[in-house]
């Protein structure tokens, strides 16, 4: 810290207390806000198909994050983060898809994909953190 005190671990890091604090949901959240923006653009052709799939995949990212943190195991909440992650796989291939129809730029297709590696990324990051819980949950047991 700034006057030279040593941060404790509840300093580091804030409280969570709902999945709506986690910051994989919350960046899932933003990513999905630009999904459906995006997908307003496709044409009507679209409205059932790639349009329907790729909000359903970022609907899914978010939703699978918060169901598993409401899970009453820690291996529950990790099936649930997996089932998220391969979501944002599936949103990747989608916005190649809408890349490649000529419904978004290269740039929205750049800043996308990347906003959804940087999900991925949280996503892993708070499997990792589970698992951490899990481990020193049974360690105390």
């Amino acid at each position: 810290m700034e006057n030279g005190e040593e941060q404790t671990s509840a300093q580091k890091m804030p409280s969570v207390r709902d999945f709506k604090d986690l910051i994989a949901w919350r960046s899932a959240r933003d990513l999905r806000a630009k999904i459906y923006r995006i997908c307003i653009r496709f044409p009507k052709t679209e409205i059932f198909a790639l349009s329907s799939q790729m909000r359903r995949a970022a609907v899914s990212v978010t939703a699978n994050i918060a169901e598993g943190y409401g899970r009453f195991s820690y291996q529950e909440n990790i099936q649930f983060c997996r089932q998220s992650r391969g979501s944002v796989y599936e949103l990747r291939d989608h916005l190649t898809s809408s890349l490649d129809a000529g419904y978004i730029t290269q740039e929205e297709y750049m800043e996308l994909d990347s906003m959804a590696l940087s999900v991925v990324k949280l996503i892993n990051g708070y499997i990792r953190a589970t698992r951490l819980r899990k481990q020193n949950a049974e360690a105390t047991t």
